[in-house]
């Protein structure tokens, strides 16, 4: 029987047909060095303890009530001086940089690993909404948001009554 892309060939590996050859490479690269330098810790374990490299996107919750429209915003691991907020043309814009660094040291060896990445999130506003008294809070990696109406849109809203046939 021939193996297909779902079966698994000897050991619990896919055939090498359909392997990573990037991946495969590494691992054989890590297997090299790791032998190499004996009492050593792993490359492989070393990784493990480390942040990976990957696009920050920070989540987003909006939510709009008759009088108010409030954006949160998850940033984690992040201070508020590395955050910058603006509302223009009716487009409110999230940046910020995150910078990560983390140190490792042991009995024999010592490694500093350092990532930084970037964001920008953008949302249209309605016109409702009046800019000139947006609020701003950061607290514990949350970032709130508050986009108050104006008072005139607010009042502007009018129920219409469903008749029956």
């Amino acid at each position: 029987m021939a193996d297909d892309v779902t079966s698994k060939g000897q050991g619990g590996r896919l055939p090498s047909r359909f392997q990573d050859p990037f991946q495969s490479f590494r691992t054989e690269m890590d297997r090299l060095f790791d032998s190499f330098l004996g009492g050593m810790p792993s490359l492989t374990s070393l990784r493990q303890g480390f942040p990976s490299t990957q696009v920050i996107t920070p989540t987003l919750d909006v939510k709009e009530n008759e009088k108010e429209i409030v954006v949160k915003a998850d940033l984690p691991g992040m201070d508020e001086k590395d955050i910058n907020l603006t509302v223009h043309n009716g487009v409110l814009s999230l940046r910020g940089e995150k910078k990560s660094e983390h140190t490792d040291e042991r009995d024999n060896y010592h490694v500093m690993e350092r990532s930084y990445g970037s964001f920008q999130r953008s949302i249209r506003l309605p016109d409702t909404v009046d800019e000139d008294k947006a609020e701003a809070r950061f607290d514990k990696g949350v970032l709130t948001i508050t986009l108050p109406k104006r008072p005139e849109s607010v009042s502007a809203q009018k129920k219409i009554q469903i008749k029956g046939a």
